[in-house]
């Protein structure tokens, strides 16, 4: 098959490293790949003015100079766009079969001729967070006619149970078992935990500050470490004695969750949180909220599913204690969650995903 994926832009966040991985992947088992990006528009002075009284020096800086993304860095084809535009016709080949996978470029892939191959959209995420506006141009994408996949039961019910049945065929996401592994160790000494650190309040940094907080009450020692694409700031802070991993290489992450007793999970909004995949196969126990695909993952004994609560501070408190339930359990049965964890992350793999995919792709272009 002659295959394209459509991307809003190249970058290092997760559902960025699944198109890399099913590109990577789909080329290997004999198919044509291009991947097609466009780039983050450049910012206007008004929002140049607040980034630098917020001293947002990082965000400025990937506007202006962004580092390679996963795309880039996997070595698959790519066509990035020098500005900011929607991709249209003349900036693809012919293929065989379009994959978009955000919602606006399910639109300007539905304004593509036939040419340019059957109609995929790879439905990664309910993507209404930008306000009411965005809530209704992605239903509008959503229900355009194309062939769509979504990376976990919970987000095509999510999906659903707002606009109806939309036939979703389900790929769950996988984690690079080449990538993310480890030996097998016992508990660290002091105590560790681990989160990914960002600005955006979606993805639950003050609940970490503030469960973090508690479960040092009973847990004094306890080590904290982290690591993003941000820095830290007066305005989005670390723990105190945080250490923590500025843009760490892509070879360095496993190390880092492997030096967790417990990964904690936390967003308010994650359509899967491969986070939760690659901490479990790297031997780490995961403490999640029940969004994504912790509701699948976490009830296999490789880790603990908070309770859907909507009270913040006890949602807080539940992680805190079972932060310190962890530190403190006798060393064999963290032992059997470390071990219940490893397992869990390789009852399937991103080889079995692509596999799939690459059906749905093929069903796609006889339909």
């Amino acid at each position: 098959m002659r295959i394209t994926f459509l991307l809003p832009n190249d970058s290092l966040n997760g559902g960025t490293r699944v198109v890399a991985t099913y590109a990577r992947l789909l080329q290997a088992r004999g198919h044509q790949v291009l991947v097609v990006c466009n780039v983050l528009p450049k910012p206007g002075i008004r929002e140049i003015f607040r980034l630098l009284r917020r001293r947002s020096w990082s965000i400025l800086r990937q506007r202006y100079f962004p580092l390679p993304g996963h795309i880039s860095l996997s070595g698959i084809p790519m066509h990035q766009l020098k500005r900011n535009r929607p991709i249209g016709a003349s900036d693809l080949p012919d293929a065989d079969v379009v994959v978009a996978t955000w919602w606006e470029t399910a639109v300007w892939m539905h304004d593509l001729p036939a040419s340019k191959g059957a109609h995929v959209h790879l439905v990664q995420g309910y993507e209404i967070w930008g306000g009411p506006g965005q809530r209704d141009r992605v239903h509008a994408a959503l229900r355009l006619p194309n062939r769509k996949v979504t990376i976990s039961r919970a987000l095509k019910q999510e999906i659903e149970q707002v606009l109806g049945d939309l036939d979703m065929a389900v790929v769950t996401n996988a984690v690079d078992l080449e990538l993310f592994d480890a030996p097998c160790r016992s508990r660290q000494s002091p105590p560790t935990v681990g989160f990914i650190f960002a600005h955006s309040p979606i993805k639950g940094i003050d609940r970490y500050l503030r469960a973090i907080t508690l479960a040092r009450q009973q847990v004094p020692d306890l080590r904290v470490l982290a690591f993003g694409q941000q820095r830290p700031s007066k305005e989005f802070p670390l723990p105190p004695d945080t250490d923590f991993n500025f843009r760490p290489a892509q070879s360095l992450i496993p190390g880092l969750y492997a030096q967790c007793d417990a990964w904690l999970f936390a967003s308010r909004i994650d359509s899967f949180g491969l986070p939760i995949l690659e901490a479990m196969a790297c031997r780490t126990p995961v403490i999640g909220v029940p969004i994504g695909a912790a509701p699948d993952l976490l009830p296999q004994g490789g880790g603990v599913l908070l309770s859907a609560t909507t009270d913040e501070e006890a949602l807080c408190q539940e992680m805190a204690a079972a932060i310190v339930r962890l530190c403190q359990m006798p060393a064999e049965q963290w032992q059997a969650m470390s071990d219940a964890a490893y397992a869990q992350s390789r009852r399937y793999s991103w080889q079995d995903a692509t596999v799939l995919f690459e059906s749905l792709l093929q069903q796609a272009i006889e339909a």
